[in-house]
């Protein structure tokens, strides 16, 4: 005899072997015991957790000539008959290929005559969603009024797209997704039926990547088994043959970004590729990953809701504490976009690459979240004795300054310095965050005598560049832009708004926010 997946061989016979979905099997057999069975049902829920499985149990029961406490004996001539696949009482139908109205009129037809044999004519009616709303309205009034002996069971993993006249008429029941504890306890069960030798991390770890879905356990676990045949299931084994990567290694690529180690996230993304990892899979895991240290950071039991181990709990700790939390939801956002955007690219590896150097590189982005931990960055080279200047960071120490010694410049010459009026607009853009916002409240002005002048009305402003350190600063700034030594004086505006001896430009500045007088009823001579 061929082999049968394990997903197939070890499908529930009884509602007993049904796991993770007791109050959906506790109130089916409680309506079955008390002769209550309803016409109509909806089984709602994600891929693998048992709405087809539950839907031939609940037909065996019903049409069992024996059954045992809710459950169907599994001997009488129905019972082997749909265990069989070859009653006439049950029928099974693919709406993702039997979508039309002329598929759903043939089900009407049949619907008027009673079972050949059993007690009830069940339809099992998959991916309900499918049918298309030709084929709903067609179902409709059967659905409603159907004969006594007819049942239907509907089941979709997307409940929004079936229609609201088709939900109020049927009993509906969620399936919610199977634990992690629930699927390895299960396949510690199947293993040990099956005499196969495998390490219990190893099932759990299956069990996490199933994603709450039995059938997906499963087929993964016979994927694991077939190419390990004949050996002892290891962690490792099951991490190559499923393309996936261990939780260390996350640990190392998370503290390799919080450092900006651009060239150490690269090696460990291309060691990954060449293990032959699977890229999807490698972003998911880390995004996952991530969220474990935001979870950490912003509940107090922690322990309570990660399903890890005490080890990997306490690197997770420390990594919490490494850092700030708007810095870590940064780092899901900006692989939660590239979990997107990779699902039809071609160049996978690119985007990841692209990604990690966007983490490391926060100054790259111009989003909110970014800035806190530009922020962080700057601070950090700060305290380690690092000049930041626009385009490179220096490490300043007092005997490297005093020995460098300083270019003689020539002095500017007014042609300099009415170049630096006319382009202020450069030296704005070229400055800091905090001298470019002060810059904004000042304009530049020559004198009568040709000297420079930073004029401002602000008070604030006024005293941040008035001082010894921001003038030297301003001084270099004009010193990269002209290669001349430039000198100037910082004025404060007069809080009477007097404009005597202010150069015209500076006067254009002032006025750029003043009010605009629409009445035509105005005379001339009240314009200022």
């Amino acid at each position: 005899m061929s082999y049968v997946a394990l997903y197939r061989k070890f499908r529930p016979d009884n509602f007993k072997d049904v796991k993770g979905q007791e109050h959906i099997v506790t109130t089916l057999k409680n309506q079955i015991t008390a002769d209550r069975v309803g016409h109509a049902y909806l089984f709602c829920g994600t891929r693998g957790t048992g709405k087809t499985t539950v839907a031939k149990l609940f037909a065996k029961t019903v049409n069992c000539e024996n059954p045992v406490d809710g459950n169907p004996c599994g001997v009488c001539p129905s019972c082997k008959a749909i265990a069989a696949g070859a009653s006439m009482s049950v029928i099974e139908i693919d709406a993702a290929s039997n979508n039309g109205v002329d598929n759903i009129r043939e089900i009407i037809d049949e619907v008027a005559f009673a079972p050949a044999d059993g007690k009830y004519k069940v339809y099992i009616i998959d991916e309900v969603h499918m049918l298309s709303i030709g084929a709903f309205n067609a179902l409709l009034k059967t659905l409603e009024e159907p004969p006594s002996y007819c049942i239907f069971i509907l089941a979709t993993t997307d409940p929004q797209k079936v229609p609201i006249t088709i939900l109020s008429r049927c009993q509906r029941y969620d399936f919610h997704r199977i634990t992690v504890d629930t699927i390895t306890d299960r396949l510690e069960e199947l293993t040990s039926i099956e005499n196969v030798s495998v390490e219990p991390r190893a099932l759990r770890y299956i069990a996490k990547v199933a994603d709450g879905s039995m059938r997906d356990a499963l087929s993964l676990l016979d994927q694991c088994i077939a190419f390990h045949f004949g050996e002892t299931l290891t962690f490792d084994m099951v991490l190559n043959v499923l393309g996936a990567v261990d939780t260390a290694v996350f640990s190392d690529l998370f503290r390799m970004v919080y450092k900006q180690d651009v060239l150490g996230c690269l090696s460990i993304l291309e060691k990954a590729v060449m293990s032959g990892r699977e890229l999807n899979q490698f972003v998911l895991d880390f995004t996952w990953y991530l969220r474990n240290i935001l979870i950490v950071q912003t509940t107090e039991n922690a322990s309570d809701i990660l399903d890890i181990s005490s080890e990997n709990l306490e690197r997770l700790v420390e990594e919490a504490g490494m850092c700030d939390t708007q810095i870590v939801m940064r780092y899901i956002r900006v692989f939660s976009e590239l979990s997107n955007s990779m699902r039809y690219a071609s160049q996978k590896r690119i985007m990841v690459e692209m990604a990690l150097i966007k983490l490391c590189k926060p100054q790259m982005e111009r989003m909110d979240d970014s800035l806190l931990d530009r922020i962080r960055v700057l601070e950090e080279k700060l305290e380690n004795g690092v000049c930041v200047t626009n385009n490179q960071a220096v490490t300043v120490s007092s005997n490297a300054v005093a020995d460098y010694p300083k270019r003689e410049l020539p002095k500017a010459l007014p042609e300099d310095l009415k170049g630096i009026v006319d382009n202020w607009s450069r030296v704005v853009g070229s400055a800091t965050m905090l001298f470019r916002t002060d810059f904004k409240k000042a304009y530049p002005s020559l004198d009568e005598s040709n000297h420079l002048k930073l004029v401002t009305h602000d008070g604030l402003a006024y005293n941040h560049l008035s001082d010894v350190d921001s003038k030297d600063y301003i001084k270099n700034l004009l010193q990269e832009m002209t290669g001349k030594d430039v000198d100037f004086t910082v004025e404060l505006l007069p809080e009477d708004g007097s404009k005597d001896g202010l150069n015209p430009n500076l006067l254009a500045f002032q006025n750029i926010n003043i009010d605009i007088v629409t009445d035509n009823s105005i005379k001339e001579d009240e314009y200022v």
